[in-house]
This record gives structure tokens, C-alpha cells and sequence, in this order.
């Protein structure tokens, strides 16, 4: 799949095109840089319990330095070009984690957003420079427009991916074949000639959710509670190097053949067939009224949805310590530390911070669930069931808004108690 349509430069100085050639290899580096945006992300924010925002930080600063290298080259070069994909992976998958997970706003709107911003993006990068193409990737504007729309398009994918299995209830090995799909019919009409500038950029949308599904499916646990993901338990870490692995095999091989090096006039210059086009846009306008209808039956179907708000007041009850006597002294320490910060800031009235400690709770408990489920499943049930009842009560994971002081209190009470 390759993208056409060139324009003149309106300004900035003219170099070798930017952007790879558009061949297997592209897509097959691309969806591994997905994965490892997932995956990598994960480990860093839950594993090493840096947090959400911290590691968005972290990653945005990373992203300004990578891309800051990246323009002052004069060519395509693999290395440097396939690291800043990785590094906007992760970025842009932790910001719209952000709005989910930090901010609560509903997936359907997040999705809308990005489709907005980069409608934008788009629309501004057309009306200055006339072309699209990442064939013309040959100036300093036309490759910040590029990057640009890279960003929001993880976003927007993590987004829009994410939505799906809210909707659906799928699990991520059977949500790969969704995206799967959909990039196998726009590759069938960018052959039929549609055209392959909008082809491009649909078939780069949908590896953000098919690359994130991979990455799910190979790290979630093998067991896991009602509505919550299972896959090949290998774990965001074993996930997040094995691919980077592959990447770096993938750009070695690619700087050393320049196979993907495209600076032909021919690439930049070939022209569509405007009828075929045509045809071609209509079928993309059957496949989204198909997915939508395939999106709407999926969710009327019986699923089991994500943490249901009455299943877990019924667990098991357990004596004071009881239900972690199995688990290491150290992860059940820095999991009391954390509810007793978010207990402390309730008391004082810093809502912000006990919201923010809560957070970091959940996420150490469900990165410490592969490692402390199997030591004991009635013990950690337990635990599970009060920590859902203590994020309830922050409109954590939860639809409803934070409750009372009192009743965060009442709940992180009982947590503590529970973890003796």
C-alpha cells in the first residue's frame, strides 16, 4: 500500500523524502512498534509503579528529544525513524490512558476528540501544503504535519480499540481479528485503485488497536476474574522485549538492504483513476456501515462486561491478614503503603491526592495479579472484592462520581484491615 499526490512545497527546505517506502516491511514494523507502545507502557506505569502521569512525563520528554533528532536529518534514515515510532507509540497510548484512567472520560468521547483533532490536523496540512502523501515528506513543515498526525493517530487508535471491547466484551485474542479484517478489505480497494492516500491513513489508524489486542492477548494472564483479559500470561516485560527485539532485527535488516528507501520521482508522481476512486470510497462507506452494524450486534449479545458493580460484595469473608498470609511481605507492604497514603489524604481533605493514590493502588494490584493469584485464589478474591468496593467509592473502574470522605474512608478501612 502506498500513498500518491504529490504538491509543490509552499516553503522550508527541500530534502529526501522522510518516510519509508510503504511495503510488507512497514507494516510488519509498525504493528510490532504498536505492541511494544502497549505493552512497554504498561510495564513501566504498573511494574515499576512510576504511575500514569509520571510516565507520560517521561515518554513526552523522550518523544521531543527522539523527533528533535529525527528533523535534523536530510533522509530517511531506519534507526532513527523507526525509534520515534516506538517512542510516539507509547505517548500517545498514555495519553488517552490519561483521559480514561485519570480523568474518567468515557471512551466514546475520547474517540470523538481525536477523530476531531486529527480531521484537523488533516485539514490544516492540505490547505498548506496540498498533498498528504508521505511520498512528499521532503520539508520541515510537511514532516511536522506527519509526526503530528502519527501522535493523534495512536491516540485516536488506543481510543477507538479500546471502545470496541467495551463494547463487545471481546477478548483480545478474538479483537484482533476485527482491525485483522478491516486492514485486509481497505488493502483489497487501495488494489481496486482507491485512493491511496486515504488508504494509507485507514490502514495506519486500525494497527494501533490490531498491534495493542497482540500485545493484550500475549501478556494478560492465562486465568483471570470475570470480564477481565486472559492470553498467554508472557507478561508486559517478556511481551515488551521480545518485540523490541524484532524491531531492532527489522531496522538492521532494512538499513542494511535499503529495501524500504523510496526516492524515485516515479513514487512521489503516479497519478489514480478518479472513476475507480470513487467506486472505491463507496466501498469504504459500506465496510464502516458494516463495522458499526457488526459493533451494535456484538454489544446486544450476553457478555460479561468489565467488573460488575454487585459481584464481588458477596466474596468470601476472611479473618483480619488472612487472605495475604500467602503473598511476599514486600508487594503486600507497598500495597498497604499506598492505601494508607490514599487514607491519609481522604482524612485531610486532599481529594486529589487520594484519588491519585487509589489509582496507583489499583494499578500495582492488577500488575501484581499474575504473581499473586496462583499463590492463593481465595485469598486474593477476597482482596479483589474489597479493593472494587474502594475504587467504587472513587469512581475508579466505575461509571458512578467519587462518593463521600467518609465512605473512601470506610472502604480503605477495611482494605487495610483486611490486609492485617
Amino acid at each position: 500500500m502506498t500513498t500518491t499526490t504529490e504538491a509543490r512545497p509552499r516553503s522550508g527546505r527541500l530534502m529526501f523524502n522522510k518516510v519509508p517506502e510503504v511495503t510488507i516491511w512497514f507494516w510488519v514494523i509498525k504493528i510490532l512498534c504498536t505492541t511494544v507502545g502497549e505493552s512497554f507502557a504498561d510495564w513501566i506505569n504498573m511494574k515499576l509503579g512510576v504511575g500514569l502521569v509520571n510516565t507520560a512525563w517521561i515518554f513526552t520528554a523522550v518523544f521531543v528529544v527522539v523527533l528533535a533528532v529525527q528533523l535534523r536529518l536530510k533522509r530517511y534514515v531506519p534507526f532513527p525513524y523507526w525509534l520515534t515510532v516506538v517512542v510516539v507509540s507509547v505517548t500517545g497510548t498514555l495519553y488517552t490512558d490519561i483521559l480514561t484512567d485519570q480523568l474518567n472520560v468515557p471512551l466514546w468521547i475520547s474517540s470523538a476528540v481525536f477523530s476531531v483533532l486529527l480531521a484537523v490536523v488533516f485539514g490544516t496540512w492540505w490547505l498548506r501544503e496540498r498533498t498528504l502523501s508521505i511520498h512528499s515528506v521532503t520539508t520541515l513543515p510537511r514532516e511536522s504535519f506527519y509526526w503530528l498526525a502519527v501522535l493523534v493517530t495512536f491516540a485516536l487508535g488506543t481510543a477507538t480499540g479500546d471502545w470496541t471491547l467495551e463494547l463487545t466484551g471481546w477478548s483480545p485474542g478474538a479483537s484482533v481479528l476485527l482491525p485483522l479484517g478491516l486492514i485486509a478489505a481497505i488493502t483489497a480497494l487501495w488494489r481496486f485503485r482507491a485512493n491511496p492516500v486515504l488508504s494509507f491513513w485507514l490502514a495506519y489508524i486500525l494497527t494501533r488497536p490490531l498491534g495493542a489486542n497482540i500485545g493484550d492477548w500475549l501478556a494478560s494472564p492465562k486465568v483471570a476474574q470475570p470480564g477481565e483479559p486472559t492470553g498467554l500470561a508472557l507478561g508486559t516485560f517478556t511481551t515488551s522485549l521480545i518485540f523490541l527485539g524484532l524491531i531492532l532485527a527489522t531496522v538492521v535488516y532494512l538499513t542494511v538492504t535499503r529495501s524500504d528507501v523510496s526516492e524515485t520521482y516515479e513514487a512521489a508522481h503516479a497519478t489514480g483513476d478518479p472513476r475507480r476512486e470513487r467506486v472505491a470510497l463507496a466501498g469504504f462507506g459500506l465496510l464502516a456501515v458494516a463495522t458499526a452494524g457488526l459493533l451494535v450486534w456484538a454489544h446486544g449479545q450476553p457478555h460479561v462486561g468489565p467488573a460488575p458493580e454487585e459481584d464481588n460484595t458477596s466474596a468470601v469473608q476472611m479473618a483480619p491478614g488472612e487472605a495475604v498470609k500467602k503473598f511476599p511481605p514486600a508487594k503486600v507492604a507497598a500495597l498497604k503503603a499506598l492505601a494508607s497514603t490514599s487514607l491519609k489524604d481522604a482524612r485531610s481533605g486532599n481529594a486529589k491526592g487520594a484519588h491519585a493514590a487509589a489509582q496507583s493502588l489499583r494499578d500495582l494490584w492488577d500488575a501484581d495479579q499474575a504473581s499473586l493469584q496462583p499463590l492463593d485464589q481465595t485469598g486474593w478474591t477476597s482482596i479483589d472484592a474489597q479493593m472494587d468496593k474502594m475504587l467504587k467509592t472513587f469512581g475508579i473502574d466505575h461509571s458512578n462520581p467519587p462518593m463521600s470522605p467518609a465512605q473512601q474512608e470506610k472502604e480503605l478501612n477495611a482494605l487495610l484491615t483486611d490486609m492485617g
